[in-house]
């Protein structure tokens, strides 16, 4: 954690007025702010271990020959309109092609999402809770292809499985 806080008054003192305005504190690294947005679209309301397994799924997946292999492909993976904008709730994660605005509103939030993709990304922490699951699915929907996977268990509110 001391190496996350460092680089975040490393990046605040480097840029105070836009660190201020909009709490994107690691906009200097990519994959780090792809796995941010997706922690925060995807369980900002749910506990560190929830967080974390969502975050595993991703790179799990960018450990898999059948996923793109950066965590920015696999966040951003999805089918594609015939202009290259993405085509509406197709996309592996709901909230990348959902028509809305991707700006994380909720600052607090935002920021422990930053915090937690870069000891995700760059520290290489709470890694291995998911046990290799490379899906999940909130608690309150039941997807079809789920029964094509193997369960891995329940972290907060959200089911993980991987392919068998």
């Amino acid at each position: 954690m001391k190496n996350v806080i460092t680089a975040l008054v490393m990046l605040f003192a480097a840029n105070p007025a836009s660190a201020e305005e909009d709490f994107d504190l690691i906009k200097e690294f990519p994959e780090v702010r792809c796995m941010a947005l997706n922690i925060y679209y995807e369980a900002r309301g749910s506990s560190l271990a929830d967080r974390a397994g969502v975050a595993n799924v991703v790179l799990n997946r960018v450990n898999d020959s059948r996923y793109p292999d950066t965590v920015c492909g696999v966040v951003k993976q999805g089918l594609q309109n015939a202009d290259g904008s993405m085509r509406r709730n197709k996309c592996q994660f709901s909230w990348y092609c959902d028509g809305k605005h991707d700006r994380p509103l909720d600052e607090d939030r935002w920021v422990e999402a930053q915090s937690i993709a870069w000891n995700m990304v760059e520290e290489n922490k709470y890694r291995g809770i998911t046990e290799g699951a490379t899906h999940y699915h909130a608690t309150y929907v039941n997807p079809r292809w789920a029964s094509t996977l193997q369960l891995v268990g329940r972290i907060g509110a959200h089911i993980f499985y991987r392919w068998e």
